[in-house]
């Protein structure tokens, strides 16, 4: 069928859909990503020529590139429409060069949503490439080729093969080591407090001491301080000093950001970062909805503004008006200040229209897909949405000069918590008390408290850091974590990040040779000069040229004079069965390994496993080990497979059921773990 224009996207999903909005006369094809880069063989940086990248057409894109030359050869015109940001206008200016086009003519086209309003409206409305854009994310990828290919081969030599260093990775690499050094060398501070029952009439509620006035809280730091204050007690009638009621609003928080909403996908959905994007990505390019055809139901999901388009606005407020009521919709707009930093380009995460809610359109969505929908849709319109207001009650009450204290919540007016709770709050009703009123103690605990060490990152965390930091941005953050964890410089115990011996080496050399690379705020100042050469501000060239030049000098300087280090590997305690060398213990790719010493004469590895202790419930004669899955994970097996298949998601213990005499697993619920049986319903309480 001929057309007359030629519309370049990056997505197969996207080109379908994009071909049904514009019609007949477009033809709409993807590049299915980058088509050229950097070679992977060398460093191809020209340092003698203002660090002039030699790009190359990327091993297998071959065919692509032909035809996409084919199709562009047969139209009048050709459209570049690959994804709203630096990443993808470079991609438009490479595919430019590729085909022969000039980038100052009005080929670019960009959109925020894949809908067929906003694709029209872009078609309309083409411009030149944004060299500053393509600037920014070349800077980008010739730092990180500097960085990567200088410092690597010297850890290859001087340590081991495989290894790499880079400018994001290491400063998250250095994130989760200083937090393992915080929580080794933390000491526990001991606290107490004195916690009462009390009660009014038939009312009962929960007070603790305060101090010893009401001006000044006094702290109870051992048991004999606790015990000086309860022997000051005298009966158990208090008298109510002081009553303080008042109104308490909350907002509602921003629509996503791409690392909001990797953070709170992670806490509610339990979605690693790499499948959030995932999702997110398929939300974008479009869902086919039945009569409706295919629908891009969110806006872009690489961005860290919280911009809202008007008509977004106009078209919430609307909703919220019919299906709440005129009292839930924000008086006005709500603005949300810009991050330090944040690039501007486009706006928040927000659904293409919130007219599609999300129990409307879940028969067409998979169980991901609609989690992660009705998380972005109902946080957006809740951000349009009034402040939560509560009524809260200070009470403080004494026993001679002794002062406890109550606090008390009540939701008065729900406002975006409607559509959206971001914190679980439970209402915590106290007694209508007055200045005057007498109550009486029922009991009154002291309890021992210590202060705890700082919690190890998880995915979430780690996210949220590196942004409050400005280290990264939106796109750098998913593959940061994928690369340390391939590169075994970190393991995930419990969800939570803790570094291997091997990423503290990694670190340490590091961090002696190439301190600007691990240092924060070197790192976060190389982030806003990027910003900047997008901006306009400054030439990419000048930027490269400053950070290369004292970098240089370390590279020399650490290639003479860091000394090699030799991983020895740990004798594993058991002789090879195959030659009867012994057996020593290796850190590979995917972490720590038996092999034979007589390496490479024998080749012969084992797994290392985790036994639990268990007998096999299926053969009786195996034991049950840890195994982990390729997507890292943890599930129970038989030792002696493939002989015996037995497997289990939860984790087998040395019981069997009492009612049916299967066998017991031990299932992580919230509160802590649950023993249930594999068979029937027989379950025994929560164990904290």
């Amino acid at each position: 069928m001929a057309y007359k224009y030629l519309v370049i996207v990056e997505s197969p999903t996207k080109a379908k859909t994009i071909e049904k909005y514009l019609g007949r006369n477009y033809k709409v094809v993807a590049s299915k990503g980058h088509l050229r880069d950097l070679p992977k063989s060398r460093m191809a940086i020209d340092f003698e020529n203002d660090y002039a990248p030699d790009y190359i057409s990327i091993r297998g894109k071959g065919p692509i590139i032909k035809e996409l030359k084919k199709y562009a050869k047969k139209a009048e015109k050709v459209f570049l429409a690959s994804d709203p940001d630096r990443e993808g206008e470079a991609i438009a200016w490479h595919l430019a060069h590729l085909l022969g086009l000039d980038p100052n003519d009005n080929i670019r086209v960009v959109y925020n949503e894949v809908t067929k309003d906003a694709v029209k409206q872009a078609v309309k409305n083409p411009r030149p490439v944004n060299m500053d854009l393509v600037s920014a994310q070349q800077a980008r990828r010739i730092l990180d080729r500097i960085v990567g290919y200088s410092i690597s081969p010297i850890l290859w030599k001087k340590v081991k093969k495989g290894l790499s260093a880079g400018r994001v990775q290491s400063v998250a690499l250095k994130l989760i080591i200083d937090r393992e050094e915080e929580i080794k060398h933390f000491e526990p501070v001991e606290s107490w407090t004195l916690d009462g029952t009390f009660q009014k009439d038939k009312h009962v509620f929960n007070a603790a001491f305060y101090g010893l006035n009401e001006k000044k809280r006094l702290k109870l730091n051992n048991e004999s301080e606790a015990q000086e204050v309860l022997a000051k007690l005298k009966g158990n009638e208090f008298m109510v000093s002081n009553v303080e009621k008042k109104e308490q609003k909350r907002n509602p928080s921003a629509p996503f950001t791409t690392s909001s909403l990797q953070q709170d996908a992670a806490n509610k959905l339990n979605f690693r970062t790499r499948k959030t994007m995932m999702v997110a990505q398929q939300l974008y390019e479009g869902i086919p909805l039945g009569k409706a055809g295919t629908v891009g139901l969110i806006t872009y999901m690489r961005t860290d503004s919280t911009r809202i388009a008007e008509s977004a606005v106009a078209e919430t407020h609307q909703f919220v008006i019919d299906e709440y009521g005129k009292e839930f919709v924000a008086k006005k707009s709500k603005t949300v200040k810009q991050a330090g930093g944040s690039q501007d380009a486009h706006e928040a995460i927000r659904p293409s229209s919130v007219l599609r809610k999300p129990t409307d359109i879940e028969s067409y969505l998979t169980k991901d897909q609609f989690k992660l929908y009705q998380l972005i849709w109902s946080r957006f319109v809740a951000s349009q949405m009034m402040p939560a207001i509560f009524d809260t009650m200070r009470v403080s009450i004494v026993n001679q000069d002794l002062v406890f204290r109550a606090n008390g919540s009540k939701e008065k007016f729900a406002g975006y918590r409607k559509v959206y709770e971001d914190t679980k709050t439970k209402d915590n009703i106290l007694p209508d008390l007055e200045v005057g009123d007498t109550v009486f103690s029922k009991d009154i605990i002291p309890n021992q408290h210590f202060t705890q060490p700082p919690a190890r990152y998880s995915e979430a965390t780690l996210i949220k850091s590196l942004e409050e930091n400005g280290v990264g941005r939106p796109s750098t953050y998913s593959p940061t974590i994928e690369t340390i964890q391939k590169r075994y410089y970190v393991k995930l115990n419990a969800k939570r990040f803790e570094p291997t011996e091997l990423g503290t080496i990694i670190h340490q050399l590091v961090d002696a040779y190439f301190p600007n690379i691990v240092d924060i705020s070197f790192t976060a100042n190389m982030e806003k000069k990027l910003d900047e050469i997008e901006l306009g501000k400054l030439e990419w060239v000048e930027v490269i040229d400053e950070f290369y030049k004292p970098f240089e000098e370390h590279v020399v300087k650490a290639e003479s004079e860091m000394e090699k280090i030799e991983i020895k590997d740990e004798p594993a305690g058991f002789d090879c069965e195959v030659c009867g060398s012994p057996m020593v213990i290796k850190i590979g790719k995917y972490g720590k390994f038996y092999a034979c010493s007589n390496f490479p004469e024998c080749r012969n590895t084992k797994a290392i496993v985790k036994k639990i202790g268990v007998t096999c419930p299926t053969c009786k004669k195996g034991e049950v080990i840890e195994r982990k899955s390729k997507k890292n994970r943890i599930f129970y097996g038989c030792d002696r497979y493939p002989e015996c298949e037995f497997v289990s998601w939860d984790k087998p213990i040395a019981r069997n059921c009492p009612k049916c005499n299967h066998y017991l697993v031990q299932k992580k619920v919230r509160g802590g773990l649950q023993v249930k049986c594999s068979n029937c319903d027989y379950e025994e309480e929560v164990q904290k």
